[in-house]
């Protein structure tokens, strides 16, 4: 059995994660001047509508996607986009609330605010917008999301907890190519219950 992962590893990912997709989040030209309902409501279902697609291309292979890392690590990668835009909708600046919350939602790990800001503060590397090729094209959207699921790879252990969608459609994606309808629908229905898994943790305190 693995050694369970530290919350220094896990914060060092998260990081790189958030300084990655937060300002591709920013770049997704949610409509101006909606109800702050409506705008957790586009993450949840505008968003999805695009990206599920790329979350589900894993199911191409069926059930052996579950053997590789694609599957959890391209899922995650598409939710923490949805995750940090609805944090951008609640006026969420601080990375080390951001990490709380993507650690929160997507690993089910309680990791509070002042357990994250010293670890952000040892963290060594500096990662920019140009270093990722982060661009308003769907190829730079792609490739982001692509570098990001890499990254998530190192705390795949962890990447099970993440939001799922309903048992009968994750249980037709394990089917070989047919299964990417299946992979969907699930991922459809995943980034839906981030974005409102997202929306209740920051009803409250973010450190939990």
């Amino acid at each position: 059995m693995a050694a369970p992962l530290s919350d220094a590893v896990v914060v060092d990912v998260l990081r790189r994660v958030d300084r990655m997709l937060t300002p591709l989040a920013g770049r997704l030209g949610r409509p101006p001047a909606v109800p702050q309902a409506e705008r957790d409501r586009w993450w949840a279902d505008q968003v999805s509508r695009m990206a599920a697609g790329l979350a589900a291309a894993p199911r191409f292979l069926g059930k052996l996607a579950d053997l590789l890392p694609l599957q959890n690590t391209v899922g995650t990668a598409v939710q923490s986009v949805v995750v940090l835009g609805v944090a951008g909708e609640h006026g969420v600046k601080d990375p080390a609330e951001r990490v709380s919350l993507l650690a929160r939602v997507l690993l089910d790990r309680d990791l509070p605010v002042d357990r994250v800001e010293p670890l952000l503060v040892r963290a060594k590397g500096t990662y920019r917008e140009d270093a990722f090729g982060i661009g308003g094209n769907r190829a730079g959207v792609v490739r982001t999301l692509w570098r990001t699921s890499r990254l998530l790879a190192r705390i795949d252990d962890a990447l099970d907890a993440r939001p799922k969608g309903k048992l009968r459609h994750r249980a037709l994606s394990n089917l070989p190519v047919v299964g990417v309808l299946g992979g969907y629908a699930a991922e459809r229905e995943g980034l839906r219950r981030a974005a409102a898994r997202t929306t209740a943790v920051l009803a409250g305190p973010v450190s939990g």
